[in-house]
């Protein structure tokens, strides 16, 4: 890639920043009545050709203004941007709001989602944690009518897994609560895997009870993601980006096709907690998305449990806000789940 001089990379960020603010193209004459620069009008015209040249800008239609390129956008975030950082009196209002809901594991992800889509002015979405292995906590037997019995499975990070399960023969609830406890004793802590190993010691009823543990387990080990939830979407279709009705279709697939998403989150997202990646465009992958960006990041603990979050918008995006708050928004998350599987 061609380095840039300083003038052509002041110019180009000023490009960016203008066309943020309003997505009309920017002419030459703007950036010098705007950020009182101390060249010419023509020289600023002729750099921005030269920028146009290099692949940063281009100009829709007959227009004399620029806008900038998903490679102007890349150039913008990986060396123009720094380090951007919430304002401190933000930081202190999400993280209380976190914190007042810090007990109540069903607030988290809705929360997440809109403090995101509400800061970063864009869509969000966020994952619920999933375990990296799906650890046995405790079950519970409970007799309901004649021999049907419910199972109720808890795993570790507080999943919870139900099941019908029909006996042979009706059995005391005092029964039910016994063969809880020897299971319960018996796999705490272990793998679908693991518990499997020891089906074949156990009394007949404890080891069909143990047999559809592991299942259970197992299904649960299939989820590559948790469940999505997701906010601001009908904000962003407002943008002037999606009034063609193929670019909204691609917004809107992202955010709503489970598959789809699941996809863009392999393919792009690291496993590094803590990480946050920025897709411009499509990236050149993904077709239905080049009139879009994604702010991706990972939360939770590597070796217990993370989820994804992130924020989905125009490539005309607060890049530095949308970062700034996925990275902080990722920490509280992740400082939640420690105390879940590790405090």
């Amino acid at each position: 890639m061609e380095e840039l001089t300083p003038r052509q990379q002041t110019i180009l960020g000023l490009v960016v920043r203008e066309y943020v603010k309003s997505p009309n193209p920017v002419s030459s004459r703007a950036l010098v009545e705007n950020y009182g620069l101390q060249v010419s009008t023509a020289t600023v015209r002729n750099e921005m050709a030269r920028l146009e040249e290099l692949g940063y800008l281009t100009h829709p239609h007959t227009s004399a203004g620029r806008i900038p390129t998903p490679k102007g956008y890349h150039h913008f975030v990986e060396r123009l941007l720094g380090e951007v950082e919430l304002p401190v009196h933000e930081q202190r209002t999400i993280a209380h709001q976190f914190y007042q809901a810090r007990q109540d594991f069903s607030q988290w992800m809705p929360l997440a989602a809109s403090v995101l889509a509400h800061t970063a002015q864009g869509a969000a979405l966020v994952t619920a944690p999933l375990a990296t292995e799906v650890r046995y906590k405790h079950l519970q037997l409970i007799s309901t009518q004649g021999r049907a019995v419910l199972l109720v499975l808890v795993l570790r990070g507080g999943m919870v897994k139900q099941q019908m399960l029909s006996l042979p023969e009706p059995l005391d609830q005092q029964v039910l609560d016994e063969a809880s406890d020897r299971l319960n004793q018996h796999f705490n802590g272990l793998t679908a895997d693991e518990i499997g190993g020891h089906v074949a010691d156990l009394p007949a009823f404890e080891s069909q009870v143990a047999d559809l543990v592991t299942d259970l387990m197992r299904r649960a080990e299939r989820h590559t993601t948790g469940e999505i939830y997701r906010d601001g979407l009908s904000r962003v279709l407002q943008q002037p980006e999606f009034s063609e009705q193929e670019h909204a279709q691609g917004l809107i697939r992202v955010m709503e096709e489970r598959s789809f998403l699941e996809a863009v989150l392999a393919d792009a997202l690291s496993p590094e907690v803590g990480s946050v990646q920025v897709l411009i465009g499509g990236e050149g992958r993904w077709d239905e998305l080049r009139a879009c960006s994604l702010v991706l990041g990972r939360y939770g603990v590597s070796g217990f449990a993370t989820g994804a979050l992130g924020v989905v918008g125009p490539t005309r995006m607060l890049y530095g806000r949308a970062i700034s708050v996925v990275r902080f928004v990722s920490d509280l998350l992740s400082d939640l789940v420690y105390d879940m599987y590790v405090g």
